[in-house]
């Protein structure tokens, strides 16, 4: 029997990779990455050079397109694949990534009109600058005792689709209204390669307060908002929902002649990047959650009930994997925390003596914190360098550490900032247990788990579990082959469900992680200290921490 293959493309914050995936094995053949020429876009717009405000986050939608002319063609020369043995394609993205487009599906920045104008641009999912928006949406949903918000742990995001499309209307209502529509990044590059408008049930039930049952909230509850919104589901978001494992349709010409690939190709619907992860790991089961591990840290536990837990970003029936209700949380920095010290934070002896060793900063770091025990340093860290996502799903916060001496060493910051992130996670954890909802499993993937050994034992000690490893190093692109796999179904050389795809393409490496026992009972100490700073800081209504960025954004207003 001819060999057959799936691509999966995987869109992350500053670049794009395609991987050919063998669909009875799983063997990644060829992999081809490409750099968004346009990069994160939160300085100064590429047209103009006009300064942004704080907390933006943009960019430019022919990024994405570039990595399917680049990287899907790539990926093919390199695995040595006729495009003809290609049965299917899937593709994940970060979300909540959000465009305008006109009625003829142009992201608005891409025209002349609109090419100065910054909310004409892709809203990036790390775009903070709707948390008012986002304080507004969450105090009238209260008011009003809406149902939807329960099952999003309380409170709204400034990452999600509606408060960056209502700070769109606030800030430029002209560009609001020359939008036909908001549409997920995923969805739009759906659409370029089928020509259908769908919408994918992952992105809407996590990103849009989307529920299966409910449908989108009420035109009363949007009126309440804001009178111009009152019908902003009807207006500015048409497009039939439809779930994972859908297929969202076939290779138009122009797209395969764009991509190399044979016209007719199944496509199917996107999912967001790290839930796409969950069956690369080969994860299926309740009680199983898995941990995409990068510059950000995404949480996404399978469960058989829906319960509310407190700060989650959402629970979405078959959002992950069809059949099980997908929990998702988050971490919004880890591996940008480690970046930002490294970067901005260690003295010129520390890049020295890594060089004269010949290795990176972040090894010279690893090793030396390696050699420290826990509790050791005399440091905590809270871990929002880029706000907090989960429990308290508040962007306006920020990092600390405290116990910092003379005699403090970059390794103990280090170490300390390592932990911090761990303590995060085992914050999460505990919340869902707390609420019901049972974690019995830990797996891990991503680019953090495969190069630094220390960041994972202090992750198995400080949560006291087993963590597993994907084999994979490129998951979350695996999972989405498996989705495009789903897409052709089996009587083209696929599979007729997720899950039957992840028994037989997913795979974990046999080295766990476990956790140390006397490690971790100095852990718990530390973790009783954490849980403290983090109410101390995080749920006091006078936080110096918004004092500080209210002070920060007055005085940058004015400069």
């Amino acid at each position: 029997m001819e060999k057959r293959y799936a691509i999966g493309v995987d869109y992350g914050t500053e670049s794009g990779r395609a991987v050919v995936v063998d669909v009875t094995s799983g063997a990644e053949l060829g992999v081809h990455v490409t750099p968004y020429p346009h990069g994160v876009i939160d300085e100064t717009l590429p047209s103009s050079g006009q300064p942004l405000p704080p907390d933006w986050a943009l960019q430019h939608p022919d990024d994405y397109l570039e990595v399917l002319r680049r990287s899907v063609p790539e990926a093919l020369r390199l695995a040595g694949v006729n495009p003809e043995q290609v049965i299917g394609i899937g593709i994940d993205f970060t979300a909540c990534t959000v465009m305008p487009l006109d009625e003829s599906g142009v992201p608005l920045c891409m025209l002349d009109a609109y090419k100065d104008e910054p909310h004409a641009y892709v809203k990036l999912w790390k775009h903070h600058a709707a948390q008012d928006e986002a304080n507004v949406i969450n105090e009238i949903a209260v008011e009003r005792e809406e149902p939807f918000l329960q099952r999003y742990g309380g409170k709204t995001s400034s990452e999600w689709l509606l408060a960056k499309a209502w700070q769109t209307l606030n800030e430029a209502p002209h560009v609001y209204e020359a939008a036909h529509q908001f549409l997920e990044a995923t969805d739009w590059v759906t659409y370029r390669m089928t020509g259908n408008v769908l919408r994918s049930s992952c992105c809407a039930g996590y990103k849009a307060m989307w529920h299966k049952a409910d449908g989108y909230p009420s035109s009363d509850f949007f009126r309440a908002l804001d009178p111009r919104l009152e019908r902003f589901v009807e207006e500015k978001l048409p497009g039939e929902v439809v779930p994972l494992g859908t297929k969202a349709g076939e290779l138009t010409a122009e797209a395969a002649e764009m991509m190399g690939l044979r016209p007719g190709t199944a496509v199917a619907i996107g999912i967001i990047d790290a839930h796409a992860a969950v069956p690369g790991t080969g994860a299926a089961q309740p009680g199983q959650m898995v941990m995409a591990m990068g510059t950000s840290l995404c949480h996404m536990l399978l469960s058989d009930k829906e319960i509310h837990v407190e700060g989650m970003c959402g629970v979405v029936e078959d959002g992950i994997v069809p059949g099980l209700y997908g929990y998702e949380a988050g971490q919004p920095a880890v591996g940008d925390i480690f970046g930002w010290y490294v970067e901005q934070g260690v003295p010129a002896y520390v890049q020295e003596a890594a060089a004269s060793e010949g290795i990176n900063v972040h090894g010279w770091l690893e090793s030396r914190a390696a050699e420290l025990k826990p509790g050791q340093h005399g440091l905590m860290a809270l871990d929002w360098w880029n706000g907090n996502r989960s429990v308290l799903v508040d962007a306006d916060l920020s990092g600390l550490i405290v116990g910092l001496t003379l005699q403090t060493k970059p390794e103990e910051i280090y170490r300390a900032l390592l932990e911090a992130t761990a303590f995060g996670t085992r914050k999460i954890i505990d919340t869902f247990h707390e609420a019901g909802a049972e974690v019995n499993e830990l797996f891990a993937c991503g680019g953090l788990p495969q190069r630094n050994r220390l960041l994972m034992q202090i992750y198995a000690d400080v949560t006291g579990r087993e963590i597993k490893i994907a084999d994979s190093t490129q998951t979350p692109a695996l999972g989405a082959a498996m989705f495009g796999a789903v897409a052709a179904g089996s009587a083209r050389g696929g599979y007729d469900s997720v899950a039957a795809a992840a028994a037989s393409m997913a795979r974990v490496r046999e080295e766990t992680y476990r956790p140390n026992p006397e490690h971790a009972a100095v852990y718990d100490e530390l973790y009783r200290v954490y849980n403290e700073m983090h109410d101390m800081f995080g749920r006091g209504a006078n936080s110096p921490m918004k004092a500080l960025k209210a002070i920060k954004l007055r005085e940058d207003a004015r400069a």
